[in-house]
């Protein structure tokens, strides 16, 4: 007989099927992560860590205190971008050793130039920069030119009309810059004598204020077939239709989130401020669907965790009802944070999927 010896398929970090092994378990994992300036290091830590372990020897690299905006994301197994689970060992959560992950923002606050650390702000400002330039971050002309003008004054200081355009020539922080270039260099003369540090800050004002800022849209369809796609931030659930904001539900508007299958479900109080149970049950209901359940389900919990995050500061009283539920399993969100001002314990969203 031959040498039988197990193989596993994986999808590879680009999206490949792949035929590789799975990890011994006598071997520590060797796991590589790019951080937001596009460096890259990699670490060496046990199967059996928990997830947060591992985050916390990330930050703990970058001397990063307030972590608990931050995340590691990273292509599981199935093909989806998921972010790594705090409360859950890696062994349960990657099933190579070859992946990479991503050191990004995970929560983007209304007003992040409010953080109390330099570091957290430069780390913000450089991940307003990678969205601006991947296009994720879309605004009009004046206001990518303005945010680059700001990027300029913080990478190389107060304007030099040579230097300007040799920068601008060799790096592209914006999609179309060559139609911006003389735009930008009119907002960098403004910015004499402004240092890194509140360049930074002055970046992150210009970002907030966008409709895109900090979002990160799901593709799905509303009740009549029409594309649009969903986005969580600290203020609520929003609609957009292409990049345009078309609706906004904040957290006080909804009594509940849900999914069913690969349908995402919200649920409104019929009057904004009653919080009383409607004698309809359907007209209140918004239903969207999504490309699988799969996808419902990552978008429905990061809900959850954007909820969790911003609007739950204490220590919430038992209720009875919940503002976010489904049917099926059970899914809890921690804070990475056990002992900062957002460490939240999150029974009101304790939850059968």
């Amino acid at each position: 007989m031959g040498d039988r010896r197990p193989r596993t398929r994986t999808l590879g970090t680009l999206g490949g099927l792949a035929t590789k092994p799975r990890v011994s378990k006598e071997t520590k994992l060797r796991l590589r992560v790019i951080f937001l300036d596009d460096s890259e290091r990699t670490f060496e830590v046990e199967q059996n860590v928990l997830g947060g372990d591992f985050f916390n020897k990330v930050c703990g690299h970058l001397k990063l205190l307030e972590k608990e905006y931050f995340g590691l994301e990273f292509r599981h197994h199935s093909g989806h971008y998921v972010w790594l689970e705090l409360l859950k060992p890696l062994v349960k959560q990657i099933k190579c050793n070859d992946l990479f992950f991503r050191f990004i923002v995970k929560f983007f606050p209304p007003d992040p130039g409010q953080l109390k650390r330099g570091l957290t702000r430069y780390l913000f400002a450089l991940q307003i920069k990678q969205d601006l330039s991947n296009g994720s971050l879309t605004c009009n002309d004046n206001s990518a030119a303005l945010l680059v003008s700001h990027i300029l004054q913080s990478e190389i200081g107060d304007y030099d009309e040579e230097l300007d355009y040799q920068h601008l020539e060799m790096k592209h922080y914006v999609p179309n810059q060559e139609y911006l270039d003389n735009k930008i260099i009119k907002f960098h003369k403004r910015h004499r004598g402004v240092s890194p540090a509140d360049s930074d800050v002055q970046l992150l004002e210009v970002a907030r204020k966008l409709d895109m800022y900090g979002i990160r849209p799901h593709a799905a369809h509303d009740g009549e077939g029409m594309r649009i796609n969903l986005a969580v931030t600290h203020s609520g659930v929003l609609v957009f239709q292409g990049n345009t904001k078309i609706n906004t539900f904040s957290w006080a508007k909804i009594r509940k989130l849900s999914f069913k299958g690969k349908h995402f479900l919200i649920k409104l109080y019929d009057k904004v401020g009653v919080r009383t149970l409607s004698s309809s049950l359907c007209e209140d209901t918004l239903e969207f669907a999504m490309a699988s359940r799969d996808v419902c389900k990552l978008f429905w919990k990061m809900c959850v965790e954007y909820h969790a995050f911003f609007k739950l500061p204490e220590e919430p009283k038992p209720i009875h009802k919940t503002l976010l539920s489904c049917k099926g399993s059970t899914f809890r969100y921690r804070s990475s944070e056990d002992h900062s001002s957002h460490t939240l314990d999150t029974n009101r969203f304790y939850c059968r999927l």
